[in-house]
């Protein structure tokens, strides 16, 4: 019969070990919370119009939405590749590869497609922006620059 530490130490050397400790991870990746961002963004598009009477307010929740996917996406560009695409390069750079300077080069598709704004126009993009490093916004329903009530711009300042 075995004695009882002759058995601990068989219980020892046949327990599998991990070579790496455990660790303890705290907090999201910024991949998780841009998937979250897309999700409430794609969310609010598709469930506020149904919900609300007003469909200005409704058009409005939406591009806020839009327009803060856009910056996430914009974030991770800048965290991949060190700076924001230019004015010129606009937010096609998401989608496509920029083929002028500066180029990125650890670019890689940030978004599927652009989306449209509410009102059926592209979203605008400026760096160095107005309001911060970079600003993207629509022009509401009026779809020109300024504007009171439906027709104010919608940023990412708001």
């Amino acid at each position: 019969m075995k004695s009882i530490a002759s058995r601990r130490l068989g219980a020892l050397l046949c327990t599998p070990r991990s070579p790496r400790p455990f660790r303890h991870h705290h907090g999201f990746t910024l991949i998780e919370v841009l998937v979250v961002v897309a999700i409430l963004g794609i969310l609010a598009a598709i469930v506020v119009p149904r919900i609300m009477d007003r469909p200005d307010e409704a058009k409005r929740v939406a591009a806020k939405a839009d327009v803060g996917a856009l910056v996430q996406s914009l974030k991770l560009y800048r965290l991949d590749n060190g700076f924001y695409p230019t004015t010129d390069q606009g937010l096609i750079a998401l989608v496509q590869r920029p083929t002028s300077n500066p180029q990125p080069l650890n670019w890689k598709p940030y978004l599927d497609r652009l989306p449209k704004d509410p009102w059926g126009s592209d979203y605008q993009y400026l760096t160095p922006g107005a309001h911060g490093e970079v600003d993207v916004f629509s022009l509401g329903a009026d779809r020109a620059r300024g504007g009171e009530g439906s027709g104010a711009d919608i940023g990412n300042w708001d």
